[in-house]
């Protein structure tokens, strides 16, 4: 088998906001960005790797969900514990200071962590918790 990872979806509650975190502070292409019914869906990646991509969607388009089960989700997502991706870098401490400098809300600093990698995490726009991971030899 050949299988690989093609997207991966985060909630948004501000696709303007979220669209200019991923493109303008991440650096990420936008590569759709599509609205129905006063909803969007925002598909965004690095520009060096075309086949794997970020998709921002509206949580309110999760189909079946109940007034109680959105607001669980709001309460989630606010938190940082409701949706996350982990990203990598081979100069962390560079791609941590530029994010520092940006609107990113920092929750943790470059660490060393005891399971054998260093990264550092912070939140997107809409509270996704995101962590970044020192790219070395024996992780690539």
């Amino acid at each position: 088998m050949n299988i690989t990872i093609h997207s991966s979806f985060l909630p948004h509650n501000d696709p303007d906001a979220s669209l200019a975190f991923y493109r303008d502070t991440l650096g990420f292409e936008v590569r759709n960005d599509v609205g129905y019914e006063g909803m969007r869906w925002i598909t965004v990646g690095p520009a060096d790797q075309p086949d794997t991509a970020i998709v921002l969607h509206p949580p309110a388009a999760i189909p079946g969900l109940t007034d109680d089960e959105r607001r669980t989700i709001s309460e989630l997502m606010a938190k940082g514990s409701f949706f996350g991706v982990n990203l990598a870098t081979a100069d962390l401490d560079d791609t941590f200071a530029k994010l520092e400098a940006s609107s990113a809300e920092v929750v943790q600093e470059p660490t060393e962590q005891p399971y054998g990698v260093r990264d550092c995490a912070f939140r997107d726009p809409a509270g996704n918790m995101i962590r970044l991971q020192e790219l070395r030899s024996s992780v690539r």
